[in-house]
């Protein structure tokens, strides 16, 4: 019944399939090293901060694969250069690794202006954080609120909460330096130029009140301040004094007051 197993057509088969076997078993172990790079490995390079056209010429020529997998935005890089890469640069790895890409967006997205009017400086900070702003100059005014947020502004302007700017704008903050009851002497204005006058207010902590003119002033930042409300001293020769956030008024004229021989003061008292 079994003769068959026992023919020698069938051994001869029987033999030759399994020298085929051996064969294609040893070409594939012989060559699985070569197919998985068993032994060799390679550097990754740091890829932060180049440009996406030269980053995929540099990683085919290291038979690396390539694939932008996210975008993101960061205002210290230029747009569409990498921002963050996997695996990280100067790791070793096999040739033929996919390096998987962020690259930094090409338009700089907008946020929203917070409002910060009243926070004290550290929650405006965290704020100005979350919404991707940068804090810029601090400057500061006489307040009875230390530290807190008098005023906002964007390039030099004060700026509305609910304003769309970009990403990575510098803000600038106005704050309280906690002096808002301080008493302080009434500074003597008259003589100089409006100019000189409006910036010693600022200094001073004050503010500009009513500004008067005598004859016709053809520039007003170089006319004379030949009087000033509250003045110097009171009416018993005593200094006055005014507190940080006062109005002071001022009359000027083309004529300079200490000038006798050609202005005469007017006479209304001070």
């Amino acid at each position: 019944m079994f003769k068959w197993l026992t023919h020698r057509s069938f051994l001869f088969n029987l033999i030759a399939a399994i020298i085929i076997v051996a064969l294609i078993g040893f070409a594939f172990f012989a060559s699985l090293g070569s197919l998985t790079h068993h032994g060799e490995t390679i550097k990754v390079p740091d890829l932060i901060g180049k440009n996406i056209s030269n980053v995929k010429k540099l990683l085919s020529n290291e038979n690396f694969i390539v694939v932008v997998k996210d975008s993101a935005y960061v205002d210290s890089l230029p747009p569409l250069s990498v921002v963050d890469q996997a695996p990280r640069g100067n790791k070793i790895v096999k040739p033929g690794r996919t390096i998987y890409l962020t690259l930094n967006k090409a338009e700089i997205p907008s946020t929203i202006m917070p409002d910060l009017i009243d926070f004290t400086f550290r929650s405006a900070l965290m704020t100005l954080q979350n919404q991707k702003l940068k804090l810029g100059d601090t400057l500061y005014k006489p307040d009875i609120a230390e530290d807190a947020v008098l005023a906002q502004m964007y390039n030099n302007k004060p700026i509305k909460p609910g304003t769309k700017i970009p990403e990575g704008s510098h803000i600038t903050l106005v704050l309280g330096n906690g002096l808002g009851n301080a008493a302080n002497s009434v500074p003597s204005l008259v003589g100089l130029t409006y100019l000189q006058a409006s910036e010693l207010i600022s200094a001073r902590g004050l503010n500009p009140g009513v500004v008067l003119t005598k004859g016709d002033i053809t520039d007003t930042a170089n006319a004379y301040v030949y009087r000033q409300r509250p003045s110097v001293k009171d009416e018993e020769g005593r200094k006055n004094r005014i507190r940080a956030g006062a109005v002071v008024d001022l009359w000027i004229s083309d004529k300079n007051p200490y000038d006798t021989t050609n202005f005469i003061l007017d006479s209304l008292p001070q």
